[in-house]
Parts: structure tokens; sequence; C-alpha cells
């Protein structure tokens, strides 16, 4: 496994997406965003418009590592974008519409990292190299609203995870990437 990360717009999808293809033909393309908005839909068809034509794309955010071992082809690597917007969808999903104010977060946290550590597992047991996408999210100021700061925290705490566990660690800013696992 491999971790791509950095801040909005530091251009960690161009440097994944450069790797993987000097590594593998064949990739599947795994998207977690979702369209909320005409914004957001605009960006993830620039996203779509800019891979290659010839990759598979697999949309969604639930049981990620089920979908890298079911649905992965053989001679393809996997790329998934992203990590931060994957647990940001979880953590809707689980929290049912409640209210911030009445969530117990590390019951949240308990579940996403569930997922997580299948996600993990499966791109640990993966023949062909998996990229992560993710965004640092603690360089920034701590958010005012408790939803906010919950979010960062289960977002750093499952990236320090995946850094763990990733053979090789990029960190992007301004467009250039450094090794730094």
């Amino acid at each position: 496994m491999i971790l791509v990360t950095g801040g909005a717009r530091s251009g960690k999808s161009c440097h994944a997406e450069r790797l993987i293809a000097q590594q593998c033909g064949q990739v599947l393309y795994i998207a977690t965003a979702q369209v909320t908005d005409e914004e957001m839909a605009a960006r993830i068809e620039r996203h779509k418009q800019a891979r290659p034509a010839h990759w598979r794309t697999w949309e969604g955010h639930q049981d990620l590592g089920a979908v890298i071992r079911q649905y992965r082809q053989p001679q393809e690597g996997v790329m998934l974008e992203c990590i931060t917007t994957w647990v940001a969808n979880l953590l809707f999903d689980l929290s049912g519409g409640m209210p911030p104010d009445e969530l117990d977060f590390t019951s949240l946290e308990r579940l996403i990292h569930h997922q997580l550590d299948d996600l993990i597992d499966a791109g640990l047991m993966c023949p062909m190299p998996v990229y992560l996408v993710t965004n640092e999210l603690g360089m920034g100021i701590t958010p005012e609203n408790r939803l906010a700061r919950h979010f960062v925290d289960i977002a750093g705490r499952a990236n320090q995870k995946l850094a763990r566990a990733a053979q090789e660690v990029w960190l992007l800013v301004s467009g250039i990437g450094v090794k730094i696992k």
C-alpha cells in the first residue's frame, strides 16, 4: 500500500495517478465522492475526464476492503480517492442524521476503524499496488464546531493507521511530492 497525503489542491491525485500509471497498465479506481450539489458534480466530472479511459471505476464508500478483494481484476492496481471523503461519508451514514451534540463519536470511530482495518487487510493482501489518497487535515486551525473537530480527529487517526501500515507514504506540497516513508 502507498499512501499519498497533503493539503487541498496540493497535487495528491495527479501524483498518485502518475505513480500508479508507471507501475500498472490497468487500474481499478475507487471513487468515494458523492454528488451533493452542482459544484461537486463538476469536480467529480473533472476527475473522471482526467483519468485514462481504460481505467475501470467503482463508485461508493461501503465495504471497500471487499471491493478490492472481489471487484479488482487480476492485473489491476488500485487507486482509492479519497480516504478523507470516505471517512466523512461513513460518519454521515453511521450518525443516522442525529444532531452532532447527541453523537457518540467514540462508537462511531470504532465502526469506521472496523471498515478501515478491513481496507488495510485487503490492501496489504493485494498482489498489485494499492494507492490511497487522503487529505492532511492536521496542519490547519482547530475547527470551532464539535462535528468538525471530531471529524478532523477521526480522519487524522485513520491517516496515522494507514501510514503505519503503508510501505510508502508521500507528502505533496504545492505539486511537489516528497517520499516520507
